[in-house]
């Protein structure tokens, strides 16, 4: 099985109202483990393990 990383590069909407999770989220790498349907993916962060179901839109090509 090949392994891809990725990180997760939404906009953390910085704007009038915050979204405290997107911004603690923002830029973390992390790896897909499962794609699921209407363009959602799980993925598991690779500093500690979190999991989340996220857009596959946020994911961007970890450098």
């Amino acid at each position: 099985m090949q392994t891809y990383r990725y990180a997760w590069k939404n906009n953390p909407q910085m704007g009038l109202y915050p979204c405290p999770k997107r911004i603690t989220l923002y830029g973390r790498t992390c790896r897909v483990l499962v794609r699921g349907k209407l363009n959602s993916a799980l993925v598991e962060f690779i500093d500690n393990g979190q999991r989340e179901v996220i857009s596959r839109n946020a994911l961007r090509k970890a450098k």
